[in-house]
């Protein structure tokens, strides 16, 4: 009987497999296989439909988790970012800037998209904006149909990586859960807990340094093969005022720094932490569209600034154990701050509702939210029929039989992942792989006697994820980029212009497999574990 219930927990996996190939929706197939082989289960006898019992109660802890809430939060950012035009000012800056150097217009690319990661995360809109604005331009200046492209979908992808990022929000919350359920099995009933703010702090400095990959890659195909990236017309380029600079860095750096770094900073949770990104982006849109009164904005940003400051004194976090004695002078501060907050957010959506900007962006966060969360239920479907057939048993015995031990099943796990990545989007991969394979790998035993260190696991998913979207056949990244190149851009040229981009993620891999003080060094610093 359990050969047979195995036997269907594969058949189920790749019937999934091959509708998504097909092209239906990813949710429906998900909760449609699972219920198809549910009940074929139970009519062999191998399933018990009590576990289809316990799935209401999943979806009503899915609808109630706090941490989910930052997904909407830093959705409606990110569209918001992109609507007020700020890629576009950061493109034509950084491009002046750089554009005189050998390469120096995909050295701008490259830091451009690291910052639009940072404060928008929404990979389609960048790689998008930057295929518009950037790609021409490089193009006509005799750059590589190949660097250029490659340039633009890597940079694009780094939202995938770099915080506060929708991928390490989902991802943290899935290997919180598994983690939790690891130590549980291991027979530890006060379970320590693993936060998306442990994986935003863990995924920083792998983030920049594959930044610095980037760069050193355009710098090494600069000297190499110059032809491939020259230098822009020093004639055409003229210089860059400071004034413009600062008005193109410091809103977007500035908006980074509050949220991350009140992340960090241990001033808000990942949450609330988004709110103050969705106030910020909501402020910056405005002011973007203010043909004259800019004070409200201005008055309303530096508020925004004080009430983080002061916060940071009172520790007005949620879920804390001490409650501090109350400071009223800083109370009644942070009140006013917090009305002036209110004013200058009122006046920047009444000018981007006149803009016509309001409504498109609360679509597309709809629209995107609605897509991740009905996935998600989806997928929490497809997880209890699952482990209803045995399935992870199944893979709690082939992972430990593999050799090299809990490294072994690692390096399983991480080509499985990269292989899916050709063919599946990461929603899918993160909620069906992820809590199936995490609570086996975080038990396993390492080579020094300890366990696997659940923020090390979690940023080598997320950099391996990344590579889904530059994979061929379904890479999105490409289908973004494609669907805005000038058609003297072929499409093997951005298929192949891809394929250096994807040896420096694995590399970047390979040098966090070896060095996971990268990805653990900082988690310990600022949060202590």
């Amino acid at each position: 009987m359990a050969a047979l219930a195995h036997l269907l927990d594969i058949l189920m996996f790749v019937a999934v497999c091959i509708l998504l190939l097909a092209g239906f929706p990813v949710a429906f197939t998900l909760a449609g296989v699972a219920l198809i082989f549910g009940l074929l289960g139970y009519l062999a006898g191998v399933f018990s439909l009590s576990f289809f019992m316990a799935f209401p109660q999943r979806i009503f802890g899915t609808m109630i988790n706090e941490v989910l809430l930052a997904v909407p939060l830093f959705v409606f950012m990110g569209v918001m970012l992109e609507r007020s035009k700020v890629a576009e000012e950061l493109l034509e800056t950084m491009g002046r800037l750089f554009g005189t150097l050998r390469g120096g217009l995909g050295i701008s690319v490259s830091i451009v998209g690291a910052l639009l990661a940072a404060s928008t995360g929404i990979v389609g809109a960048t790689v998008v904006t930057m295929g518009l604005l950037s790609l021409p331009t490089m193009l006509r200046y005799g750059y590589s149909p190949r660097l250029a492209t490659g340039s633009i979908a890597a940079a694009g992808t780094l939202g995938q990586i770099i915080p506060p990022s929708i991928v390490l929000v989902i991802l943290g919350d899935q290997l919180s859960n598994a983690y939790q359920k690891a130590q549980l099995d291991m027979g530890i009933f006060s379970p320590e807990t693993v936060s998306v703010g442990d994986l935003f702090a863990g995924a920083l400095i792998p983030g920049l340094v594959l930044v610095g990959m980037y760069i050193v890659f355009q710098i090494v195909m600069a000297i190499m093969k110059p032809d491939s990236s020259p230098p822009m017309p020093a004639a055409e380029v003229g210089t860059v005022p400071l004034s413009k600079i600062l008005h193109a860095l410091l809103p977007p750096v500035v908006l980074i720094v509050a949220v991350l770094g009140s992340i960090l900073g241990g001033i808000a949770t990942p949450t609330e932490a988004a709110a103050v990104g969705a106030i910020g982006a909501t402020l910056l849109a405005g002011y973007r569209l203010a043909e004259n009164r800019p004070w409200p904005i201005y008055v309303a940003g530096l508020s925004l600034i004080g009430v983080l400051l002061l916060t940071a004194n009172m520790d007005l976090r949620f879920a804390r154990t001490v409650i501090p004695p109350a400071d009223w002078a800083g109370i009644i501060v942070a009140a006013v701050l917090c009305l002036l907050v209110f004013y200058g957010l009122i006046v920047a959506l009444v000018r981007i509702h006149r803009g016509d900007v309001l409504g498109p962006v609360m679509r597309s966060t709809t629209q995107i939210t609605s897509m991740v969360f009905v996935i998600l239920i989806g997928a929490a479907l497809f997880s209890l029929v699952f482990r209803g057939l045995g399935g992870e048993e199944m893979v709690h015995s082939l992972l430990s039989q593999m050799p090299g031990g809990a490294l072994g099943a690692m390096i399983a796990v991480m080509v499985l992942m990269f292989i899916l990545g050709f063919f599946l989007d990461f929603l899918e991969i993160v909620f069906v792989v992820v809590p199936i394979v995490a609570p086996i790998l975080l038990m396993m035993e390492m080579p020094d006697g300890s366990t696997m260190s659940p923020v090390w696991l979690g940023v080598m998913m997320a950099v391996n994820l990344q590579t889904s979207f530059l994979t061929p056949p379904f890479g999105f990244a490409l289908f973004y980029l494609r669907g805005v190149a000038p058609r003297s851009v072929r499409t093997m040229d951005i298929y192949r212009g891809i394929i250096p981009f994807v040896f420096i993620q694995v590399l970047a891999l390979i040098v966090l497999w070896y060095l996971p003080e990268l990805a653990t060094w900082l988690p310990t610093v600022v949060y202590g574990r």
